[in-house]
């Protein structure tokens, strides 16, 4: 698969770490990795080079102990989830502000859910794998109807831009003739002739079609989107181009993919309000709750020093981080546009969505140990995973569209080119992510000399 031509060597614009410098010609690539500490400067004084990947110990931790550091951490972020829900219900029919609430909790339920993950062996083990698992439910269940409705947007965007429909001047022309094809306008443009070959069209009788996006049976004698009763005569018989096609296509994928992510955001959203009227939520609200007034940690962490128990287990989680990353194909991903990862990409997607899971939990363990610094390359990182989770949804999306049955060729290529935009996207945020990853290595290694 070539590059498409429309797309510049540096990526998507957008993506961070990728595209073409401002002012620069087409083709050249943006620096990531310059001068001995690359563009991020150097290293957070709390990095341990000696660990290679986590935070070290900083004065947020000197003189207090595991107790203090945690049960305060856990305190601050079990305020933020009541004070959400709280906002969350008194939104009623704002849905602007349900959804900020809705993203607020979920955002206080995904740092809950870390901390307990990762600093488990300080807590009563029985009762966070309980937490974990209830808090777990609640933020996929939260996050499904603001998925669909980001997947939609992303789709919709992306047809108007490989398209270019807004620029298209004749778009009134071809809803004339859409017109004069179904018999509703412009009955003097067309004469006796092509409405005698219509009526001994090359199609015979046969039984009704049904449009994907009308859902209307279109019979042997109708003209609807999807079939091609005229005749060959007065018709330009030449094999229209690439683009021709795709905006022929483009309105009735954007019809089938609106149709299909409307009902699954909606069936997301009635599930939502079902788990925040149920038993089981309040279960949650209620542990939170208590969370936020008591913390249940063992007897070791009210003694241990919190500079010499939070640490290594930051540290375990850094490393399994890291070791996830040794193992994704990051030469592979060494060029952000490739025939060959496109092939099977798909089936890498799964390890890189570990990893942006393993990423967030070091990052959540770096604010409990450190939270005045974040690391800017990890927090750069992890949007780039983000990005790349969400391309590789939405394509996903337009290949199961692609799948529904009797659409029409043009539907079908429309869907095509869709998803192989989104897929390259997807190999963007790669080599994006390793660009990223690679120099923080670096800068790691030479302050390690």
């Amino acid at each position: 698969m070539a590059q498409r031509p429309d797309q510049r060597t540096g990526g998507p614009a957008g993506l961070l770490g990728t595209g073409c410098e401002p002012g620069g010609a087409a083709g050249a690539r943006a620096a990531v990795v310059d001068g001995p500490y690359g563009p991020y400067g150097p290293p957070g004084p709390y990095d341990d080079p000696a660990a290679g990947t986590g935070p070290a110990a900083g004065p947020h931790l000197a003189g207090r102990t595991a107790e203090d550091v945690l049960a305060g951490y856990l305190h601050q972020q079990s305020a933020d989830f009541l004070r959400s829900l709280r906002l969350h219900r008194e939104s009623g029919p704002d849905a602007e502000g349900a959804g900020a609430a809705a993203r607020r909790l979920r955002r206080a339920a995904r740092r809950i859910s870390a901390t307990l993950h990762t600093f488990r062996p300080l807590t009563e083990e029985a009762w966070a794998d309980q937490l974990l698992a209830e808090l777990g439910w609640l933020s996929g269940t939260l996050a499904r109807e603001q998925a669909c409705a980001a997947r939609r947007d992303r789709l919709m965007a992306a047809l108007t831009r490989l398209t270019g429909r807004t620029d298209r001047p004749d778009r009134p022309e071809r809803s004339t003739d859409r017109a004069s094809r179904t018999g509703r306008g412009g009955r003097t443009d067309r004469g006796a002739e092509p409405a005698a070959g219509r009526s001994m069209g090359a199609r015979t009788a046969g039984a009704p079609r049904k449009t994907e996006a009308s859902g209307t049976d279109s019979g042997p004698g109708s003209a609807g989107p999807d079939t091609d009763t005229g005749s060959l005569e007065g018709r330009d018989t030449a094999v229209p181009d690439a683009d021709a096609v795709l905006a022929a296509g483009a309105a009735r994928a954007g019809a089938l993919l609106d149709r299909q992510l409307t009902l699954a955001r909606t069936r997301a959203h009635s599930a939502a309000l079902q788990a925040l009227g149920s038993s089981r939520f309040h279960a949650v609200a209620d542990s939170v709750a208590v969370l936020a007034s008591e913390v249940p940690l063992t007897r070791a962490a009210a003694d241990v020093p919190a500079a010499e128990a939070l640490p290594p287990l930051a540290e375990q989680a850094a490393r399994r981080l890291a070791e996830a990353v040794g193992a994704l194909p990051l030469v592979r991903a060494g060029q952000p546009y490739n025939a060959e990862a496109l092939a099977d990409g798909a089936r890498q997607d799964a390890p890189w969505h570990q990893v942006r899971v393993l990423l967030r939990l070091s990052r959540y363990a770096q604010e409990v140990l450190v939270p005045e610094y974040a690391d800017p390359r990890l927090t750069e990182a992890a949007l780039l995973l983000e990005g790349h989770r969400d391309a590789a949804e939405a394509a996903a999306a337009a290949a199961a569209a692609a799948r529904t049955p009797r659409i029409a060729p043009a539907t079908a290529y429309a869907l095509g080119v869709l998803h192989a935009d989104q897929r390259h996207h997807v190999e963007a945020a790669r080599y994006a992510f390793g660009r990223v990853w690679l120099s923080r290595e670096k800068t790691l290694k030479g302050v390690e000399r």
